[in-house]
């Protein structure tokens, strides 16, 4: 139980020792993650829909 009670106390000080973000930055790299999923997702769809039209004039 002594190891137990030793691990919380040394994760409770090192979790002290973090340089915990901002709410400006993490609100930053959100919209950042946000931005970048969204403008990859528009071009991986446009080369879906490329595709799936070669793929229709090759066929018919």
């Amino acid at each position: 139980m002594n190891k137990v009670v030793q691990f919380v106390k040394e994760s409770i000080a090192e979790l002290r020792k973090v340089m915990w973000p901002s709410r400006d930055d993490v609100i930053g790299s959100v919209k950042v993650v946000i931005i970048s999923t969204v403008i990859i997702a528009a071009i991986l769809g446009l080369v879906d829909f490329l595709l799936l039209l070669g793929v229709q004039v090759i066929f018919q």
